[in-house]
């Protein structure tokens, strides 16, 4: 019993932010309704995102191998699309249904506040 806790927690602390984002990303495609919103997910999706540009502007500068530049970028840009791809998609489900969404406060306290001010307007 111990072993399979073990293995539970070993493969959360291996599972990076990527993965965890593709996950939430994938989670909010399939949901008919809106869900949580993922906040420090995303906030540390868009700091990673910082620091892998902030390593490949750095690596251009000392003239580093292309093709590490490249995975680096393309990593950057694998990121960069589930990461807007999940706001994406969380704001046309907003679209869709601002109206159920206002009218019901279980689904309004899942939104974050850019979320609560956009479906305002």
């Amino acid at each position: 019993m111990e072993s399979e806790g073990t293995d539970d927690y070993e493969t959360l602390i291996s599972t990076t932010d990527a993965d965890l984002l593709k996950r939430s990303w994938r989670n909010e495609k399939a949901a008919p309704e809106i869900l949580q919103f993922q906040s420090s997910l995303v906030q540390r999706s868009r700091e990673q995102i910082q620091l892998m540009e902030e390593t490949v502007e750095e690596l251009v500068a000392n003239d580093e191998d292309p093709l590490t530049v490249s995975l680096y970028q393309m990593d950057i840009d694998r990121t960069l699309f589930l990461l807007r791809s999940y706001l994406r998609t969380r704001l046309q489900k907003i679209e869709k249904f601002m109206f159920h969404i206002q009218k019901t406060e279980d689904l309004w306290a899942r939104l974050s506040r850019q979320e609560q001010k956009f479906a305002k307007q």
